[in-house]
């Protein structure tokens, strides 16, 4: 493994705890973390590191640390389905997932557990709210790019990076279009019809999968806990003293390889029943003659959206949020603004390449 990814898990783990840190106490790397006062609730918290290729915190408040070590089972376990299912580069067995999916494409409609049909009709939707620039047919683009992201961070020498031609990705962008892919809910098959596309879901399915994961938990009794999965936040409830949770935004000019609550946010929101979540140019990128090229590309372009250094939204659904972040990643300023405006419940926050923080009209009721 090339030592920068094995650097950024460990940059993942020390953010995931500092962007939590408002919480109030110090969260334990393991279940059984106690805090509180005698009677009530105690606090507990966990960390574990194999859904979605990312760092997972829960911290929560139970009436006992069996009830905590229970509820944390069953939220590990529905994290790790959602990421097997929504695999697109590795099968399993007995298990049909998105990879399944594009393995099919222009052969046969694909059988598939109602997980994958709810996140893909999600996703359906926010390609016209967002005017297309969230599409997750793109996958026939985004596989050029992550695979000229691989080949560039396996190689220490950055000299040998190279960039994909105009050519080639005009070329795969001619099998995205969204109408080709095909749900029928009555069957539960997922259908792609041209031969050559793909799916990605990067843009919509760990989002999707934390909401699931957050319903299932509260449905099993869960009232006060903040989860997040590499940074997307969600909050269940609030903590017992009826005070909010509190998640933050990260500073995304931050170089700083050592992360502090100081240093690594931008913002700081209360969070009840509330999802946090940020796209940025910082988190998968390379570099080619000095320049990064991150991986939220912009439709229009087919190359990386050159609007903002990050997005983050604000919004009761986690799998919308997760949408949004990456559309309004992909369109000017004003364009964004206009749609946050005119969706209930959904606040913004961009962070412009000339430094500029700039919040929607409903942010700052929310601001800690």
């Amino acid at each position: 493994m090339n030592i920068r990814r094995i650097l950024s898990v460990f940059l993942s783990a020390a953010l995931c705890l500092s962007l939590l840190a408002g919480c109030g106490g110090a969260a334990s790397s393991g279940s059984g973390s106690i805090s509180g006062t005698a009677d009530g609730p105690q606090r507990y918290s966990t960390v574990f590191y194999d859904a979605f290729d990312t760092v997972t915190q829960v911290i929560a408040y139970c009436d006992s640390e069996e009830d905590f070590n229970a509820q944390m089972t069953a939220l590990h376990a529905d994290l790790l389905e959602y990421h097997k299912l929504y695999d697109i580069y590795n099968d399993y067995d007995g298990i049909v997932n998105v990879k399944t999916i594009n393995d099919n494409a222009g052969k046969a409609p694909v059988t598939v557990d109602d997980k994958i049909l709810g996140m893909l009709e999600l996703a359906q939707q926010m390609y016209d709210t967002t005017g297309g620039k969230l599409n997750i047919a793109m996958g026939s683009v985004l596989n050029i790019w992550h695979n000229y992201r691989e080949a560039a961070l396996a190689d220490d020498d950055d000299s040998n990076n190279q960039l994909p031609t105009q050519e080639e990705l005009t070329s795969a962008a001619q099998h995205c279009g969204i109408g080709n892919l095909v749900i029928d809910d009555d069957a539960k098959t997922v259908y792609l019809a041209d031969p050559e596309m793909s799916l990605d879901v990067g843009s919509v399915g760990k989002g999707y999968a934390v909401e699931m994961a957050a319903q299932a938990a509260e449905a099993r009794g869960l009232i006060s806990a903040l989860i997040s999965v590499g940074g997307n936040l969600r909050a269940i409830g609030t903590k017992p003293d009826g005070s909010a949770w509190v998640g933050g935004v990260e500073n995304p000019w931050d170089s700083s390889e050592v992360y502090t609550t100081a240093s690594s946010t931008v913002a700081a929101v209360k969070m009840s029943d509330l999802s946090l979540v940020t796209s940025g140019d910082y988190q998968r990128y390379y570099v080619v003659d000095g320049v990064r090229y991150h991986h939220l590309i912009d439709p229009a372009t087919l190359q990386p959206a050159a609007y903002f250094d990050s997005v983050s939204v604000l919004a009761p659904d986690s799998g919308v949020a997760d949408c949004l972040t990456t559309g309004l990643f992909c369109m000017p300023l004003e364009e964004g603004q206009a749609l946050v405006e005119s969706l209930d419940g959904v606040e913004a926050l961009w962070c412009t390449a000339d430094g500029q923080v700039i919040q929607s009209s409903g942010w700052g009721s929310h601001s800690n």
